[in-house]
């Protein structure tokens, strides 16, 4: 019994690690787009990206690994000089490939082109700032 405890304490413990992937600074500043319109954004290139997705016969969790691999595209966007990045497909066996693209001031999303809300005084109405790319994202479901 002590053994067994002895040999399964390490794969506990790594079960937990973030690899020592790091987000570097001004990575933060980054968008992740997953599914908009990147129209009138330059594309930079491709990125493809990859962690351990399993220690031995474990997987690690699914929501680390794709964490991991947001930071460190996140990570080579910057050496590109890009501000958005887009997921080309769900990760494989811990890899997942990624586009690049710089778009400025370019408003990223399902339309090119938003109407500002009115008010009844027919004034604009004003708008939130952007949201810069720091911090987590929520993943889209598998298969959907």
């Amino acid at each position: 019994m002590r053994k067994t405890l002895l040999l399964l304490a390490p794969l506990v413990l790594l079960g937990g690690c973030t690899w020592g992937i790091n987000p570097d600074p001004g990575s933060s500043n980054i968008r992740t787009v997953w599914s908009g319109d990147v129209t009138g954004c330059r594309d930079l290139g491709k990125i493809t990206v990859s962690v351990m997705s399993r220690v031995g016969p474990i997987d690690r969790n699914d929501i680390k690994v794709r964490d991991e691999l947001q930071v460190q595209a996140r990570n080579s966007a910057l050496g590109m000089h890009a501000d958005t990045i887009k997921p080309l497909g769900d990760p494989v066996d811990g890899s997942q490939p990624w586009e690049a693209y710089v778009c400025g001031n370019h408003q990223v999303g399902p339309s090119n082109s938003p109407t500002p809300a009115q008010s009844p005084g027919n004034q604009p109405l004003p708008q939130p700032p952007p949201q810069q790319g720091g911090g987590f994202q929520t993943y889209p479901a598998k298969g959907g």
